[in-house]
């Protein structure tokens, strides 16, 4: 029986990586960073490639890597 939910495959969704320090940045830019679930440099995260997430990204894109996951 199909319920109507699709499951999400690895292409649609982002590897996000905090790489700087967010000291010195606006604080609006660190509430974006706590947002994606980041509080340490080198952590990872894996969020939905909507365009939600694509927002916040761009938002503070200087401070992450983004990969495919």
């Amino acid at each position: 029986m199909a319920t109507g939910k699709t499951t999400k495959t690895a292409a649609q969704s982002l590897r996000i990586t905090l790489k700087r320090s967010p000291i010195g940045t606006p604080e609006r830019h660190r509430l974006v960073l706590r947002g994606l679930g980041l509080r340490k440099i080198r952590q990872s995260v894996v969020r939905p490639d909507t365009a939600q997430v694509r927002g916040l990204i761009h938002k503070v894109g200087y401070l992450l890597e983004v990969q495919p996951s």
